[in-house]
């Protein structure tokens, strides 16, 4: 069998460099190598790239020794015309910055995207399968991102990938969102003990989109599924025993308690997520048919971030 040439050079500009664009930026650095000729961009505001923050300033030096340009743009300010200007160059552009000013940024962005002419774009839906949970949910939110797909769905000029990644694997753990509470030794599980979640880490989302941008054949128009781990709320209960060493209550907060409690705060971010995450649908995916596990690249399971980030919980 004859080696496959190198990947064709892009250029490539990241649009943020927080929780998740740091690792995806970090990861093209290091992929981008093997096709010579590529650009790695970030899209920061100009106050982020001179901030004399030292930890703002130690991840600018970081991305700058990795040989990642800095481009200043402001994603929030910006008019959509000023943003198709600044992505114009490149050919690819990747959405790493969350829904930094709420639920216009993403439409706004995917706008800018189109305008411009790059050749292939990758929003910001890094998360759950919109689609399947559809339209109506309990996250407003995710409806923001239908009409991202929409918009992308009914064009030709530039191709579009999703990268679904379920909740960021150290989400789940966090005291804020409820569903493990380290005072009382108790999951809180969402829906049922039976009702799955798809986890996977940020950096694991960094080194998988970095191959997924990078991949021969192109991927275009689709969606690439990954999972660092696929468990049911029982086996995440079973997961923090073992770590841990110690017995975990089980209680279930069923969806209608859930509804419930959103009815009486409909304006609380974390009560819609859980609403969403207790219905089940378009938040789990087996592992099985995710890009990682066809192309056997290690990634961390929930049990080994566990592991590492919560022995001393």
């Amino acid at each position: 069998m004859t080696e496959l040439s190198h990947p064709s050079p892009q250029s490539i500009l990241v649009l943020g460099a927080g929780e998740l664009g740091l690792p995806v930026l970090r990861n093209l650095a290091r992929v981008a190598k093997r096709s010579p000729g590529s650009t790695i961009s970030v899209l920061l505001r100009a106050s982020t790239i001179d901030s004399q923050l030292p930890a703002k300033k130690a991840e600018i030096d970081e991305l700058r020794s990795l040989g990642v340009q800095m481009v200043a743009a402001d994603l929030v300010n910006d008019s959509i015309d000023q943003l198709a200007e600044v992505f114009a160059p490149f050919d690819t552009v990747i959405g790493c910055a969350g829904m930094v000013a709420g639920r216009e940024t993403p439409m706004k962005l995917a706008t800018a995207a189109l305008k411009s002419g790059i050749k292939r774009y990758f929003p910001w839906q890094f998360g759950v399968d919109f689609e399947v949970i559809g339209r109506g949910s309990p996250q407003d939110l995710f409806d923001a991102q239908l009409d991202v797909r929409e918009l992308l769905r009914a064009q030709d000029k530039t191709e579009w990938v999703i990268i679904s990644t379920g909740m960021f694997t150290s989400f789940l753990f966090e005291p804020v969102f409820e569903v493990v509470d380290f005072d009382n030794d108790t999951v809180n599980a969402l829906g049922s003990l039976d009702t799955s979640v798809t986890l996977t880490t940020p950096d694991d989302i960094g080194k998988l989109t970095a191959e997924i941008v990078f991949f021969e054949s192109r991927f275009r128009n689709e969606i690439v599924y990954l999972s660092g781990d696929t468990l049911t709320y029982e086996q995440v209960a079973g997961l923090l025993e073992r770590v841990l060493g110690r017995p975990f209550k089980r209680n279930v907060w069923t969806v209608p308690h859930l509804m419930q409690e959103l009815e009486k705060d409909p304006t609380h971010h974390i009560k819609k997520y859980r609403a969403v995450f207790a219905q089940g649908r378009g938040v789990a995916w087996p592992k099985a048919g995710t890009f990682n596990e066809q192309r056997a690249i290690q990634v961390t399971t929930a049990e080994q971030w566990a592991r590492e980030n919560l022995a001393n919980e």
